[in-house]
């Protein structure tokens, strides 16, 4: 049984019992960040209770946050959600490191192409004109954490497609030649595409978290953006100091 010695308490139910014992691992740090949690059948020899009890402890644990499920692989011990910076422009990598984090990326598309109807609106450009255009996906100790989709004015970074994004991110390139001077968020809760969801390691029924950035270096539109987070390993907010002037806008 889950621990015959310890002191006669009120009995929780049986998948709290196990819930208290998944915690108390994590807390100890016995199971840390990105652990793979050991499978409901050796819980079930282990704790001496039925794989229905396991599979809800550890169902409403991933809930809560404490854990996640990568489809087709397993249950994993979750970090504390890394938090993006809302109302700043920051590169991802610096997110990660400053929390302790570890970051890697994979490019999935590095090219120039015609830019698209809705592109060209966005970021004024002429139809069918050039526009840069990179796909990658950002992880945090190899769990993929953001896919990350841009398009950049050649104007602004005329040799974005010569750098080494293996070794420093596009946020990075693009902040340190061109310092960006206006920026606009928005943020959307949804569903993401099949593609998507493949590439965040996401399971069928897990939302995600979509920040749209668009930004200007003076006048010019220097980059359309597209972050998408699974919603159960990434939040999204900011914390910062209102004027007098300011403050009716947000009262």
């Amino acid at each position: 049984m889950l621990d015959p010695n310890e002191p006669k308490r009120p009995r929780r139910a049986l998948y709290q019992e196990v819930k208290a014992y998944v915690l108390d691992l994590i807390e100890r740090q016995a199971w840390p960040p990105h652990y793979r949690v050991p499978s409901e059948n050796t819980l079930v020899e282990r704790l001496g209770v039925s794989r229905m009890t396991v599979n809800r402890a550890l169902r409403e644990l991933s809930l809560e946050g404490r854990l996640y499920r990568v489809q087709g692989v397993g249950t994993f011990v979750a970090a504390l959600k890394p938090q993006a910076a809302f109302l700043t422009v920051r590169s991802i990598a610096d997110e990660i490191r400053s929390r302790g984090g570890i970051h890697s990326s994979e490019v999935l598309l590095l090219q120039e192409e015609p830019v698209s109807e809705e592109i060209a609106v966005i970021m004024g450009l002429p139809e069918k004109s050039p526009v840069y255009h990179a796909v990658l996906v950002h992880r945090d100790r190899g769990v993929p954490i953001q896919y990350a989709e841009r398009f950049v004015n050649p104007a602004v970074a005329p040799a974005f497609l010569q750098q080494d994004f293996d070794r420093i991110t596009p946020s990075e390139y693009l902040l340190k030649i061109a310092p960006v001077t206006e920026a606009e968020h928005v943020v959307e809760a949804t569903m993401p595409d099949p593609a998507v969801r493949k590439r965040l390691h996401m399971p069928a029924h897990e939302p995600c978290l979509v920040l749209y950035r668009t930004t200007w270096v003076g006048a010019a539109v220097a980059t359309r953006n597209r972050f998408v987070y699974p919603a159960t390993r990434f939040r999204i907010g900011s914390r910062f100091r209102i004027t007098a002037d300011d403050a009716h806008l947000v009262i």
